[in-house]
């Protein structure tokens, strides 16, 4: 007798029904996966509910039931509802497994730059396609929280929110938060009190310790299927391998003294033993695709644009640059945050145009942050700043894009920066493309299509470094330099990613006696930036251990006032990096020498 056909609800996590089974057959649109991202976002938002929501309700229950029982996992539907993904192997190979084999319970250990994120979205979304995961948490650093929002929005059409109050872990079934946030009270007891369908750790690096308050928090959650990702699971030693592999599958490495004693080669416990036996272990819980023969990212080539600024902005530079430093270390050394970061701005401002700083010096003169003394300081560089008309590096700029043919992506951190370069770059009959976070969504879809057609600028600010597959291009100028490294990487993945076929130029436009060349040779001349795969850079600045961001460190260096001190506080910080970038290094030499590939083929 034919079972009747009831709401999506909780399914055996891994259905394997045919046509054939005598349940009911798929429809055709069903059976091949094509099926539009507004009908995909309608089977989400209302499977699952109850008659009473109506007719309508009750079809797309039944689509959702139907879908489930689709080839089990032989087969991925997400792809024909999925926005800007391009279609790679290794990912294809790497969801399959997860869905057929490890029963959603893995580590993607992907090597960096190969697509962990997409892997992950993809497995979410053939288990929410499904009616398989209806809660989903996804657990990040703070600093990618946004970009995780925005690339499963835009490109999984998963409706995704940022934990903003404890009511959340409630009312949000699809959440993102920061395990930093997540792990303290009174949201770890809220998290923990709920039931997850599928939960995602990003940088799982971070649960190396048992002992932690991140592992702990993360093996307290009740879920049914659990991802971690991290390009390095072994970072010290082999038993940060034990501990990931313990929150998804506890006894899969034996009990922690059987498994020293099988598996840990020294007492530092960094030296593996029985390196086959523990590859065939780990194979039951971890995907690792490395960068081969097959997958090569093409060169990337970077130049310096330097330049020497005019009379009037070098003048108005090296005053508003006095002023900062007399408010930095003014007040004994200590300043209110509102009253630092603004300063921070300011001076990134004075680095990237006049324009950019004129408007945030008239604010500061008229607001209360500063003194009467130092307000009529900001009002007279309010007004200096204000008749200047000439920006010498966009001079530069205009000159570089005339002696090219190629399709350029141009970064700028301020939108009154991009406002100048627009108009100069229309009056040279430049076609150009404007991106900025102002813009509403159909807009920068535009933006987008307009550069890919006939428009050979594309002019964005930092909004176009987040999400974006730009990689038709190859020819990137940084107008300006954002003081977080992360930033400067986000805006050359948008070139120099997965599908980039062709040599990518990296372009850096910056002014002498600047703290932009300050940063550069911190970043260039000493770690070698921008020679390093997207992703390997928040290895590295994750290692130095800071209690301060990156921009707060180098602002301190700048503020000297001894030229002599800055560049001895300068070469200190270069050592971390080095230092740093050493670590790294050996990190990556250990997870090869433990993990390989295991078994997969090279991506």
């Amino acid at each position: 007798m034919r079972r009747p056909l009831a709401p999506c609800g909780r399914r055996d996590p891994h259905p394997m029904m045919t046509a054939s089974s005598g349940e009911a057959t798929p429809s055709p649109s069903t059976r091949t996966g094509l099926l539009s991202p507004d009908a995909d976002r309608e089977v989400l938002a209302l499977a699952g509910r109850g008659p009473g929501d109506g007719p309508r309700a009750w079809r797309l229950n039944l689509e959702a039931h139907r879908r489930s029982l689709v080839h089990g996992f032989n087969v991925l539907l997400a792809w024909p509802t999925l926005r800007g993904v391009a279609r790679y192997e290794h990912q294809e190979r790497t969801a399959l497994r997860v869905l057929q084999e490890l029963r959603g319970r893995a580590v993607l250990a992907d090597e960096v730059g190969l697509g962990k994120t997409v892997e992950a979205g993809l497995v979410l979304k053939e288990y929410a396609i499904r009616g398989l995961v209806r809660r989903a948490l996804v657990l990040t650093p703070p600093a990618l929280a946004t970009q995780w929002r925005e690339e499963m929005e835009e490109k999984f059409s998963l409706p995704f929110a940022l934990l903003r109050s404890t009511r959340d872990w409630e009312g949000r079934p699809f959440l993102i938060a920061s395990l930093d946030t997540a792990k303290r009270e009174p949201h770890r007891a809220a998290a923990q009190a709920r039931t997850w369908d599928l939960v995602i750790v990003d940088e799982a690096h971070r649960l190396k310790s048992r002992a932690s308050l991140n592992w702990r928090f993360v093996a307290g959650l009740r879920k049914k299927y659990m991802l971690l990702l991290t390009a390095t699971p072994v970072q010290n030693n082999l038993d940060e391998l034990f501990n990931l592999v313990s929150l998804l599958k506890p006894g899969q490495l034996h009990t922690y003294d059987t498994f020293l004693e099988r598996y840990v080669a020294s007492p530092d416990r960094r030296v593996p033993a029985r390196v086959p036996e523990l590859r065939r272990r780990l194979r039951d819980v971890m995907v690792r695709n490395r960068r081969g023969i097959s997958f090569v990212l093409p060169p990337r080539r970077v130049h310096g644009l330097a330049v020497e600024l005019g009379r009037e902005e070098r003048e108005l530079y090296e005053d508003v640059t006095d002023f900062v430093r007399d408010a930095w270390s003014g007040g004994g050394g200590w300043l209110p945050l509102t009253a630092r970061l603004t300063l921070i701005v300011l001076q990134r401002e004075i680095g990237s145009s006049t324009f950019a700083a004129a408007a945030t010096l008239r604010k500061m003169a008229a607001g209360p942050l500063f003194g009467f003394e130092e307000r009529e300081r900001l009002a007279a560089l309010h007004v200096r700043a204000a008749a200047i008309h000439a920006n010498v590096k966009a001079d530069h700029l205009r000159r570089f894009l005339a002696s090219t043919d190629e399709k350029v992506l141009v970064f700028t951190q301020y939108r009154r920066t991009l406002e100048y370069l627009r108009g100069g770059l229309e009056a040279d009959g430049v076609p150009v493309a404007v991106y900025h976070g102002g813009l509403p969504h159909p807009a920068k879809d535009e933006a987008v299509r307009g550069f890919r057609g006939g428009k050979r600028v594309f002019l964005s600010t930092e909004a176009g470094g987040e999400g974006r597959n730009l990689q038709f291009a190859r020819t990137l100028v940084n107008y300006d330099l954002p003081w977080n490294p992360l930033r400067i990487e986000q805006r050359i993945g948008r070139v120099h990613r997965l599908g980039q076929d062709r040599e990518v130029h990296v372009v850096n436009v910056w002014a002498r006696d600047t703290v932009e060349e300050y940063l550069l040779e911190l970043l260039d001349r000493k770690i070698h930036m921008f020679e390093l795969v997207v992703g390997e850079l928040d290895l590295i600045l994750g290692d130095l251990d800071e209690r301060r961001s990156f921009e707060e460190v180098l602002m301190d260096i700048w503020a000297l006032r001894e030229a002599e001190a800055r560049r001895a506080a300068l070469r200190r910080l270069g050592e971390s990096l080095v230092a740093a970038k050493a670590r790294y290094e050996d990190v990556r030499a250990r997870n090869e020498e433990v993990l390989g590939a295991l078994g997969e083929a090279a991506a």
